[in-house]
């Protein structure tokens, strides 16, 4: 790619581009391109162009990790090396046990399929994790319900999906199905750019083969699910962006069995609205909705109006992301960030 062959304003629309980030583009960047990283590798970037992928040159000091899949980047059309990010409009991001710095999954995705099967393997306490980080990075959810052909009644799973949180949506569909595709062409349209997430074995490589329409030989690899304990073994192992029906992107992720909450406050409110509409009910401001006297929320458990299984699961992920979510302290200028103590 040089100067001479720049990217057309249909591959950038096609890409994702919006006035979103055009507006953070200014006279000093002449001359450079926009791209989209679509591969994070320990020591490179891959870009995609809309016609094809290129290897980009990093400036010293420049860190991969300081980039997710999703990313959108200007570079020199040139040298291929890459100049700035960005601001990203969405950006989905977990933190692991002992970290410090938050892990970047995807950026600028603009809906979230978090994939569960029709059996074991669906957990509402763990959906609910998922639903809190996509609330919190700004990214549409859907819960996509895989295996419908191995159970006798999959609309009774629907429910239990549905219920999680307002206004969810829930796609019921056989992975490797053909018609799979087209349950999810809503969120898939030109530009619009997906994300898939969920335990391993529930079918996410299956889905996304079965959405970009790819050749055997191109394909992901796929891993079964053991029926014994619903659990199976990983078969992505990086993130990666693709090409999918209807002119849209997908960005496959690795199966994530443990998923710790941390800096997602406002999406944990989205996601217990109910409990957030009750709160300003309460006698007490700071009520723990545990044990004050004239708590709206307790009230609304012994009316049978709220599920006591669902309020002890807000207050564990509430108490979670309290511990998990660091603090700053010391002086102005030298502040430093330090782990919170559980209570």
């Amino acid at each position: 790619m040089t100067k001479a062959t720049l990217i057309t304003p249909a591959a950038l629309a096609g890409l994702g581009w919006s006035p979103f980030f055009a507006d953070q583009t200014g006279p000093e960047d002449a001359g450079l391109v926009p791209v989209r990283i679509a591969l994070v590798h320990r020591s490179r970037l891959t870009a995609e162009t809309g016609e094809g992928q290129i290897r980009l040159g990093l400036p010293p000091q420049v860190n991969t990790t300081d980039f997710a899949v999703g990313d959108w980047v200007l570079i020199d059309p040139d040298t291929r090396v890459l100049m700035r990010r960005l601001d990203r409009k969405a950006l989905l991001q977990r933190r692991t046990e002992g970290a410090t710095v938050q892990q970047l999954i995807a950026a600028n995705v603009d809906t979230l399929f978090i994939v569960t099967s029709c059996n074991d393997d669906f957990n509402p306490a763990r959906l609910e994790r998922y639903l809190a980080l996509a609330n919190e990075a700004g990214t549409d959810p859907v819960i996509v319900l895989t295996k419908i052909d191995k159970v006798e009644d999959p609309a009774a799973w629907r429910a239990q999906a549905e219920a999680l949180q307002r206004g969810l949506q829930v796609v019921m569909l056989n992975a490797k199905a053909p018609d799979a595709a087209a349950a999810l062409i809503p969120w898939c349209g030109p530009g619009q750019t997906v994300a898939l997430v969920g335990s391993s074995g529930v079918g996410k490589s299956t889905l996304l083969n079965t959405l970009a329409d790819k050749a055997p030989d191109q394909a992901q690899e796929t891993g079964g699910i053991r029926e014994s304990d619903a659990k199976g073994r990983h078969t992505t192992t990086a993130r990666s962006l693709h090409a999918i029906r209807g002119g849209g992107w997908a960005i496959d992720t690795p199966g994530m069995r443990t998923l710790h909450v941390s800096d997602v406050a406002a999406g944990l409110d989205v996601l217990f609205a109910e409990i957030t509409d009750l709160a300003p009910a309460c006698r007490f401001r700071d009520c723990t909705h545990a044990h004050e006297p004239g708590c709206a929320v307790q009230a609304a458990v012994a009316a049978g109006a709220l599920s006591a299984e669902r309020l002890e699961r807000w207050r564990k992920l509430q108490e979670e992301n309290r511990a998990n979510t660091p603090v700053m302290t010391g002086p102005r200028g030298n502040r430093t960030v330090v782990p919170r103590k559980r209570r």
